[in-house]
């Protein structure tokens, strides 16, 4: 398993590791008698340990075993979950198809309160329309070869953008003018979605910033992420899914929102975009 491009998954798993670590001094066994016990190079145990390779579910009961520490297996087991969970290649997210991605995620947007939202790419799933999901979903399926249950997946968004009107909730979105013209699903498509932008606007839980596109801009555009409350950022990439709980990174990302909400145009202004992408598209 390559290490992850987030320090919180790579903490994770180094936190994975020392626990190793500290079973195998514990028992009184050095990198070369585990590796002995297990049936492995001693290169092996030593790339766990400095948390260079991360262990399998059969590999940490080995080592359990090998250290007479049997009962620890279930409690390292979860934390090696827990790495893995924090970086997931859309493939593996996807297996099972579409439609069990986006019903996942449910759970997390029910128990946030505040919502923060920057999307560089697409409007952010939230506020999107039907048929603007129904083209964006197809489009992915279609590129990563997933099998076709785009009409559930499609309910699934639907359904879980009820927590939008929900509650006590809060929502900041901001998108780049960009998103604004992509041409998703084609003119009627993005004529109806930003339609919907404009009455999202107006409700008064949410915030809408559109970040202008200028010559002089100083803060770059980033790559698209959610912050629930002030606890997880998720950030999809190219080629996965990125959860981060480190403290100092989900900071660094609200500072980068913040960054970026100070660039953005609201109210009028915002409106005025949104109508002239609507006015281009004839």
């Amino acid at each position: 398993m390559a290490l992850s491009p987030s320090s919180s998954a790579q903490q994770a798993r180094q936190a994975l590791a020392d626990r190793l670590a500290e079973l195998c001094r514990d028992a009184g066994l050095s990198g070369l008698d585990l590796a002995e016990r297990c049936g492995w190079s001693r290169s092996k145990s030593s790339r766990i340990m400095n948390a260079r390779t991360s262990p399998s579910v059969e590999d940490i009961r080995a080592w359990c075993r090998a250290c007479g520490a049997d009962e620890q297996t279930e409690d390292l087991t979860a934390m090696l979950r827990t790495a893995e969970g924090m970086w997931v290649g859309w493939r593996r997210m996807e297996r099972a198809g579409l439609k069990q991605a986006q019903e996942a995620r449910m759970p997390l947007y029910e128990r946030t309160r505040r919502f923060r939202s920057y999307s560089s790419w697409l409007v952010p799933g939230m506020i999107q329309t039907q048929p603007y999901t129904t083209a964006a979903l197809q489009a992915i399926r279609k590129r990563r070869g997933l099998v076709d249950d785009v009409a559930g997946a499609v309910a699934a968004r639907m359904e879980r953008q009820r927590v939008l009107y929900e509650g006590d909730r809060r929502f900041a979105f901001l998108v780049e003018e960009s998103v604004l013209r992509a041409g998703i699903g084609g003119a009627e498509v993005m004529t109806g979605q930003l339609g919907h932008l404009l009455a999202v606007a107006s409700l008064p839980h949410v915030s809408l910033g559109v970040v202008a596109m200028k010559p002089d801009r100083e803060r770059w555009p980033a790559e698209g992420f959610w912050i629930y409350d002030a606890a997880q950022v998720n950030v999809e990439l190219v080629s996965g899914y990125l959860t981060i709980t480190q403290p100092s990174e989900v900071r660094m990302y609200a500072e980068t929102f913040a960054e970026l909400a100070a660039l953005a145009v609201y109210g009028a202004n915002a409106r005025a975009l949104i109508t002239a992408a609507m006015d281009a598209l004839g």
